[in-house]
Protein backbone atom coordinates (compact mmCIF):
# COMPACT_ATOMS: atom_id res chain seq x y z
CA UNK A 1 0.00 0.00 0.00
CA UNK A 2 1.55 3.43 -0.88
CA UNK A 3 1.16 5.44 2.25
CA UNK A 4 2.59 8.86 3.86
CA UNK A 5 2.70 9.81 6.97
CA UNK A 6 1.48 13.38 8.49
CA UNK A 7 2.62 15.34 11.30
CA UNK A 8 0.09 13.66 13.42
CA UNK A 9 1.50 10.27 12.71
CA UNK A 10 -1.47 9.08 10.91
CA UNK A 11 -1.10 6.91 7.77
CA UNK A 12 -2.89 8.71 4.58
CA UNK A 13 -3.17 6.10 1.78
CA UNK A 14 -1.78 8.26 -1.28
CA UNK A 15 -4.15 6.29 -3.80
CA UNK A 16 -7.28 7.84 -2.18
CA UNK A 17 -4.81 11.18 -1.95
CA UNK A 18 -4.66 10.56 -5.71
CA UNK A 19 -7.73 9.94 -6.37
CA UNK A 20 -9.02 12.79 -4.52
CA UNK A 21 -7.28 15.21 -6.54
CA UNK A 22 -8.16 14.07 -9.83
CA UNK A 23 -11.97 14.21 -8.48
CA UNK A 24 -10.97 17.54 -8.22
CA UNK A 25 -9.92 18.41 -10.86
CA UNK A 26 -12.37 16.51 -12.75
CA UNK A 27 -14.99 18.23 -11.29
CA UNK A 28 -12.96 21.63 -12.24
CA UNK A 29 -13.96 23.39 -15.33
CA UNK A 30 -11.27 23.14 -17.27
CA UNK A 31 -12.22 19.72 -18.43
CA UNK A 32 -15.01 21.15 -19.91
CA UNK A 33 -14.41 21.23 -23.72
CA UNK A 34 -16.69 24.36 -24.36
CA UNK A 35 -14.16 26.25 -21.77
CA UNK A 36 -11.13 25.40 -23.55
CA UNK A 37 -12.50 26.02 -26.53
CA UNK A 38 -13.42 29.50 -25.45
CA UNK A 39 -9.60 29.56 -24.46
CA UNK A 40 -8.72 28.61 -27.79
CA UNK A 41 -10.96 31.60 -29.23
CA UNK A 42 -9.86 34.09 -26.32
CA UNK A 43 -6.97 36.53 -26.59
CA UNK A 44 -5.25 35.07 -23.34
CA UNK A 45 -2.89 37.69 -21.38
CA UNK A 46 0.78 37.19 -22.12
CA UNK A 47 2.69 34.35 -19.90
CA UNK A 48 3.30 36.12 -16.45
CA UNK A 49 6.71 35.20 -15.97
CA UNK A 50 10.42 36.55 -15.78
CA UNK A 51 11.42 34.44 -18.63
CA UNK A 52 11.84 36.30 -22.00
CA UNK A 53 10.90 34.50 -24.96
CA UNK A 54 13.20 34.82 -28.07
CA UNK A 55 10.96 36.14 -31.39
CA UNK A 56 12.62 33.22 -33.21
CA UNK A 57 10.73 30.77 -30.46
CA UNK A 58 7.92 32.90 -29.79
CA UNK A 59 6.83 32.52 -33.84
CA UNK A 60 7.19 29.03 -34.15
CA UNK A 61 5.33 28.46 -31.57
CA UNK A 62 2.20 31.02 -33.36
CA UNK A 63 3.16 28.56 -36.39
CA UNK A 64 2.15 25.46 -34.37
CA UNK A 65 -0.26 26.98 -32.67
CA UNK A 66 -1.99 27.83 -36.28
CA UNK A 67 -1.33 24.16 -37.52
CA UNK A 68 -2.70 22.21 -35.00
CA UNK A 69 -5.16 24.86 -33.40
CA UNK A 70 -3.87 24.69 -29.78
CA UNK A 71 -4.06 28.32 -27.81
CA UNK A 72 -0.06 29.64 -28.71
CA UNK A 73 -0.46 29.93 -24.62
CA UNK A 74 -1.15 26.47 -23.74
CA UNK A 75 2.07 25.71 -25.78
CA UNK A 76 4.29 28.50 -24.34
CA UNK A 77 2.78 26.97 -20.93
CA UNK A 78 3.94 23.36 -21.47
CA UNK A 79 7.46 24.93 -23.10
CA UNK A 80 7.83 27.24 -19.49
CA UNK A 81 7.39 23.79 -17.11
CA UNK A 82 9.04 21.20 -19.63
CA UNK A 83 12.32 23.43 -20.68
CA UNK A 84 11.96 27.17 -19.46
CA UNK A 85 12.25 28.09 -22.87
CA UNK A 86 15.87 26.33 -23.08
CA UNK A 87 16.29 24.08 -26.58
CA UNK A 88 19.29 21.91 -24.71
CA UNK A 89 17.45 20.80 -21.89
CA UNK A 90 17.59 17.37 -21.81
CA UNK A 91 15.91 15.34 -18.59
CA UNK A 92 17.06 12.59 -16.46
CA UNK A 93 14.53 10.44 -18.45
CA UNK A 94 15.96 11.38 -21.52
CA UNK A 95 13.71 13.80 -22.88
CA UNK A 96 15.03 16.68 -25.03
CA UNK A 97 14.59 20.08 -26.14
CA UNK A 98 11.72 22.96 -25.88
CA UNK A 99 8.93 20.69 -25.73
CA UNK A 100 10.76 17.77 -23.46
CA UNK A 101 10.19 14.99 -26.43
CA UNK A 102 11.28 11.36 -25.46
CA UNK A 103 13.66 10.29 -28.41
CA UNK A 104 11.12 7.18 -29.79
CA UNK A 105 8.30 9.82 -29.03
CA UNK A 106 9.87 12.32 -31.42
CA UNK A 107 11.07 9.66 -33.76
CA UNK A 108 7.16 8.78 -34.20
CA UNK A 109 6.79 12.21 -35.16
CA UNK A 110 9.09 12.67 -37.91
CA UNK A 111 11.47 15.08 -35.80
CA UNK A 112 14.95 14.12 -36.82
CA UNK A 113 16.91 16.86 -34.76
CA UNK A 114 15.51 16.81 -31.29
CA UNK A 115 17.04 20.21 -30.25
CA UNK A 116 15.93 22.00 -33.25
CA UNK A 117 13.27 24.17 -32.16
CA UNK A 118 11.19 23.85 -35.17
CA UNK A 119 10.67 20.54 -35.20
CA UNK A 120 10.49 19.84 -31.38
CA UNK A 121 8.06 22.61 -30.80
CA UNK A 122 6.13 21.10 -34.03
CA UNK A 123 6.96 17.73 -32.79
CA UNK A 124 5.53 18.41 -28.81
CA UNK A 125 2.25 20.39 -30.57
CA UNK A 126 1.29 17.76 -33.12
CA UNK A 127 1.76 14.97 -29.59
CA UNK A 128 -0.38 17.71 -27.75
CA UNK A 129 -3.22 17.62 -30.42
CA UNK A 130 -2.73 14.09 -30.64
CA UNK A 131 -3.85 13.46 -26.89
CA UNK A 132 -6.37 16.62 -27.08
CA UNK A 133 -8.20 14.19 -29.57
CA UNK A 134 -7.21 11.21 -28.22
CA UNK A 135 -9.41 12.30 -24.63
CA UNK A 136 -12.45 14.47 -26.54
CA UNK A 137 -10.76 17.60 -25.68
CA UNK A 138 -9.81 16.67 -22.02
CA UNK A 139 -6.68 19.60 -21.15
CA UNK A 140 -6.37 17.57 -17.86
CA UNK A 141 -6.63 13.89 -19.05
CA UNK A 142 -4.31 15.36 -22.47
CA UNK A 143 -1.72 17.00 -20.37
CA UNK A 144 -1.47 14.14 -17.92
CA UNK A 145 -0.84 11.55 -21.18
CA UNK A 146 1.54 13.75 -22.66
CA UNK A 147 3.42 13.63 -19.55
CA UNK A 148 3.12 10.28 -18.19
CA UNK A 149 2.15 8.65 -21.24
CA UNK A 150 -1.12 7.74 -22.79
CA UNK A 151 -1.06 3.84 -21.62
CA UNK A 152 -0.92 4.93 -18.02
CA UNK A 153 -3.52 7.28 -18.93
CA UNK A 154 -5.95 4.72 -19.85
CA UNK A 155 -4.75 2.18 -17.32
CA UNK A 156 -5.68 4.20 -14.59
CA UNK A 157 -8.87 5.36 -16.09
CA UNK A 158 -7.48 9.19 -15.48
CA UNK A 159 -4.61 11.34 -14.05
CA UNK A 160 -1.91 8.21 -12.81
CA UNK A 161 -1.24 8.25 -9.33
CA UNK A 162 2.45 9.30 -9.97
CA UNK A 163 3.22 12.66 -7.94
CA UNK A 164 5.01 14.35 -10.82
CA UNK A 165 1.89 13.88 -13.06
CA UNK A 166 -0.34 15.41 -11.08
CA UNK A 167 1.70 18.39 -10.22
CA UNK A 168 2.81 18.95 -13.81
CA UNK A 169 -1.13 19.13 -14.23
CA UNK A 170 -2.05 21.54 -11.65
CA UNK A 171 1.15 23.63 -12.58
CA UNK A 172 0.60 24.00 -16.36
CA UNK A 173 -3.34 24.61 -16.42
CA UNK A 174 -1.92 27.12 -13.59
CA UNK A 175 -0.06 29.25 -15.96
CA UNK A 176 -2.32 28.78 -18.64
CA UNK A 177 -5.61 29.83 -17.17
CA UNK A 178 -3.94 32.92 -15.60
Amino acid sequence: MNSVHSSSSQTVNTNTLGSIFQMQLNNQSIVNQNDFQMAINSNPPILQNNTAIPDSIESIIQKASEVYNLPAKLIKSIIKHESNFNPRTVSHAGASGLMQLMPQTAKGLGVTDIFDPLQNVMGGSKYLRNMLDKYDGNLVLALAAYNAGPGNVDKYGGIPPFQETQNYVKKVTNTFYT
